[in-house]
């Protein structure tokens, strides 16, 4: 699966401002090597294709994540109605059979779309 699958209608991704928030730290990461202004480029080539959502207040009631910073994606997940979590994160990953919705790598789901 290419990363602009989203640009091609295949997948709408889902986002809210903590999600949001968290991408912009991650892409600061100096492991990406990212200039502000390809950050910049990257939120500018994505944020367009994806479906806003307000989490309510209060939150529903999940499974706790090891990592609670992550919790905020299960959330975003089960409120937006997403058919899957797409993630490389292990904290998120170790909440398959936890959490009441799928949750698949990239990999995973190129996968099983492709074949």
């Amino acid at each position: 699966m290419d990363s602009t699958c989203w640009q091609h209608h295949r997948l709408t991704p889902l986002v809210c401002r903590e999600t949001a928030s968290e991408l912009l730290r991650v892409l600061a990461y100096p492991k990406f090597e990212l200039t502000a202004q390809e950050q910049k480029d990257l939120l500018g080539d994505f944020l367009p294709y994806a479906e806003v959502v307000t989490l309510p207040t209060p939150r529903p009631d999940l499974p706790a994540c090891r990592d609670e910073k992550d919790q905020v994606f299960l959330v975003l997940a089960q409120v937006g109605k997403a058919d899957a979590l797409i993630t490389g994160d292990a904290d998120l990953l170790a909440m398959r059979g936890v959490f009441p919705g799928r949750i698949s790598t990239a990999d995973e789901l190129a996968a099983q779309t492709s074949g």
